[in-house]
């Protein structure tokens, strides 16, 4: 007697909807993942290329090259900024503070003004600078 030989039936394996479930996962974590900011401070130098108008705020701190510093033209030391920050940041629109710092001012001043103004609560630090003509 003879078996008639099984024809062995392929297997096939549909993966469309698989790849679609793929990219709507890999979708869905890119869209609702969240990426951590480096700490820093984002800086431009005091010449630019390009530079964005913004419109002058209430609060500005300005620093010549000899280290002085004056709060809109009430002059200001290193030791009461911070108190002084903290008592005008209700009046601050946004919570901005525009840092105006002369081009040979020391580099170590104004890191430590920029401290103290994240201290304070200062939420927004601008720098201010010229554009390169």
């Amino acid at each position: 007697m003879q078996f008639k030989a099984k024809q062995k039936r392929k297997v096939v394996l549909n993966i469309t909807s698989l790849i679609d479930v793929l990219f709507l996962l890999l979708i869905f974590f890119m869209v609702s993942s969240t990426f951590l900011e480096q700490p820093g401070i984002k800086l431009e130098l005091p010449h630019a290329q390009n530079s964005e108008v913004v419109q002058q705020k209430d609060y500005t701190l300005f620093v010549d090259k000899e280290g002085e510093m004056f709060l809109n033209s009430d002059p200001v030391d290193l030791k009461a900024l911070e108190g002084k920050l903290k008592e005008s940041l209700p009046k601050m629109e946004d919570g901005a503070l525009i840092l105006k710092a002369d081009q040979e001012a020391s580099h170590g001043l104004v890191v430590k003004i920029m401290d103290v103004a994240k201290r304070s609560g200062v939420k927004k630090l601008v720098v201010g600078t010229k554009l390169e003509k």
